[in-house]
């Protein structure tokens, strides 16, 4: 058999992958995506064992290896995802990277004008009703 035929199918492969990458929106399948860019890793190699008809069979050695790993990217990305899709409700790349940036933003309010007055007014302030200046709120704020 010709090392061009596997060679072939494992860069369509690849590229079949590849596209699914670049272009998909749900992370499921990117996941999916990936496991076929492996799965082409792995066609090459065996293939490559065969024709270069190695006594060690490194190239069945290393597939094993890749396998493991495939199954441990995608039982870790596939609980990530999950995680996620309970927090956000999508699994929409897109749209995860638009919440986080607005999230962000929601939740650190510029407030360094309105804290410095309020700081300066409460130090300022003789007393209050309750007989407790700005300075010993600070204090009890901060123990």
């Amino acid at each position: 058999m010709h090392l061009a035929y596997p060679a072939v199918l494992a860069a369509l492969l690849f590229c079949v992958g590849l596209y699914g990458v670049l272009a998909r929106r749900n992370a499921i399948l990117v996941l999916m995506s990936v496991e076929l860019m492996l799965n082409a890793v792995n066609l090459n190699l065996v293939a490559f064992d065969v024709w270069l008809r190695d006594t060690l069979h490194s190239g069945q050695a290393l597939t094993l290896f890749t396998i493991a790993i495939a199954a441990a990217e995608i039982g870790i990305g596939l609980a990530i995802v999950l995680a996620v899709h309970r927090n956000r409700g999508t699994s929409d790349i897109d749209r995860l990277r638009d919440t986080a940036e607005t999230d962000e933003a929601e939740a650190l309010p510029d407030t360094s004008e309105t804290d410095d007055a309020e700081t300066e007014d409460a130090e300022t302030a003789p007393g209050r009703a309750d007989g407790k200046t700005g300075k010993t709120k600070k204090a009890e704020a901060t123990t």
